[in-house]
């Protein structure tokens, strides 16, 4: 636990102005998206998002992600660009087993995005 708080990219996710648990409801297209992260912190220029994982073992690769978790950050990442225009939304899953810290691509989230018009729901 103590070399995750450590990763210097996660500090402010875990620093003053941080929220555990933080709730995620918004609308993208005509699908609701609801949700709860571990960890979100909102900065002037971005917006952290992290959750925890347990996968036993983890992938070793973003690319390796199951889609369900892929289609789930890149549904949250949606509803926080909306909320948060013009700052980056950063998805980082942390694996429980390993403790390994993954951020997720953008192009990557791109492809498992909500659909505009609809989708399937995250």
């Amino acid at each position: 636990v103590l070399g995750i708080v450590e990763v210097p990219a996660l500090a402010a996710a875990f620093g003053p102005g941080s929220l555990a648990e933080a709730p995620i409801v918004g609308r993208v297209g005509g699908q609701l998206v609801s949700g709860q992260v571990d960890r979100l912190v909102v900065e002037p220029d971005r917006v952290v998002v992290l959750d925890y994982k347990t996968n036993r073992p983890p992938p070793e690769t973003p690319d390796e992600v199951a889609p369900i978790h892929l289609r789930q950050m890149a549904a949250y990442r949606a509803v926080l660009r909306a909320a948060f225009p013009g700052r980056e939304v950063e998805c980082v899953l942390v694996w429980t087993y390993g403790a390994l810290v993954m951020t997720l691509p953008p192009q990557l989230l791109d492809a498992h995005a909500p659909a505009a018009g609809g989708g399937a729901p995250a």
